[in-house]
């Protein structure tokens, strides 16, 4: 593993954990019955760190697809399957 992937990887699992917290706010404000207005500045922030997170382990395959396309290896996922991927995001 490279130092750039394991890098993304830490970038990613940080995303994670920000929306887990993110999670666990909107889990609170609805189990204290906070106003719709707070759970749902809540929900979509986790939603945001979701997406990111996706985007970014999406763009890591994309990025892992190229190196071994550049290398002469077989990459991990064929372009239809990151296009699929990143599809499901959009």
């Amino acid at each position: 593993m490279s130092t750039t992937d394991s890098e993304a990887r830490r970038r990613i699992a940080l995303r994670l954990k920000r929306a887990r917290g993110q999670l666990d706010a909107v889990i609170a404000a609805v189990e204290e019955d906070r106003p719709c207005r707070d759970v749902v500045t809540q929900l979509s922030a986790v939603t945001h760190a979701l997406d990111r997170a996706g985007f970014a382990v999406v763009s890591t395959a994309m990025r892992d697809c190229m190196v071994a396309s550049e290398e002469g290896t077989e990459p991990e996922l064929s372009v239809e399957e990151l296009e699929k991927l990143f599809l499901t995001l959009a």
